[in-house]
């Protein structure tokens, strides 16, 4: 957990993904469309990947994508959605640094 917690913090929004998984590929878009520059890591693509999904998992993320905001977990795509439909997003982007305007 130590890992993921150092990975996290590394830039306002980071994202744990898969890179065959569709809905890593919709969320990293998302953020991309506001203008955010997410640090993305591929889970299928590391050395260490599956022991930091399992860490992932434990942490109460149980599906990719994993988001990071602030430092601080939001959840997987559904919870993600579930904040730009309500309009908390944006302002959660702003606050945390990712987003200027």
């Amino acid at each position: 957990m130590e890992r993921v917690t150092k990975l996290a913090s590394e830039r306002p929004v980071v994202i744990f993904s898969k890179s065959t998984c569709c809905m890593c590929h919709t969320i990293k878009t998302l953020f991309c469309d506001f203008g955010v520059n997410p640090a993305v890591h591929e889970l299928d693509e590391m050395p260490r990947g599956r022991e930091i999904e399992q860490a992932l998992t434990r942490a109460g993320c149980p599906t990719l994508p994993a988001v990071f905001i602030g430092g601080e977990i939001v959840g997987g795509a559904n919870e993600v959605m579930s904040l730009h439909l309500s309009r908390s997003l944006i302002p959660m982007l702003k606050h945390a640094g990712a987003l200027w305007v």
